[in-house]
């Protein structure tokens, strides 16, 4: 028996993950990620990255790793609440540079799978959200690679005002 359960999102290859929280007066037990549960991650972890946040509003991304190096990502938020969005990059795929969003939270137990040829980012709709990053491939800094969140053309609808944003992410060249 399976103990998530895959939502499907309207670009091809991006799901939402629901994790099976098993609880009572003490609290809960939730299996967070199983390789043989979810075959599309490829089954390997290289990398887990941890991440804090302070700020309500703060805005993180764009982000990818361009081939050889692109990557599965299992993005998870661990405490708090983020408004999670990913990017279709694929130049041959019929949802090309559409986005989608969801709410993952410490609450909700859900998480996003993102393949390869995707942007990442994320807005903290709390202050103090902590996220989880299971990646597949290990980091390639030669391979980096970054959209504008606020590109007009991508028209990402952040949520809330946004409160902060690394020089990095906003010195990112629009489409």
């Amino acid at each position: 028996m399976s103990r998530f359960n895959r939502l499907p999102t309207p670009l091809a290859g991006l799901a939402i993950i629901e994790r099976e929280q098993i609880g009572d007066e003490r609290g809960f037990f939730s299996r967070f990620f199983c390789g043989d549960e979810l075959p599309e991650f490829g089954g390997v972890i290289a990398q887990i990255n941890h991440t804090l946040t302070r700020s309500k509003g703060a805005i993180r991304g764009m982000h990818f790793q361009r081939p050889p190096h692109d990557e599965t990502k299992f993005v998870s938020c661990i405490r708090g609440a983020v408004f999670d969005v990913a990017v279709d990059i694929r130049p041959d795929s019929p949802t090309y540079l559409q986005w989608h969003g969801e709410i993952l939270s410490a609450e909700n137990a859900r998480s996003m799978m993102i393949p390869g040829g995707f942007a990442h980012g994320l807005q903290t709709l709390t202050e103090d959200c902590e996220m989880l990053y299971l990646h597949d491939k290990p980091y390639a800094p030669e391979a980096e690679g970054g959209l504008n969140p606020l590109d007009p053309r991508l028209a990402i609808a952040w949520p809330l005002e946004v409160s902060q944003m690394s020089e990095r992410d906003r010195a990112l060249s629009f489409l």
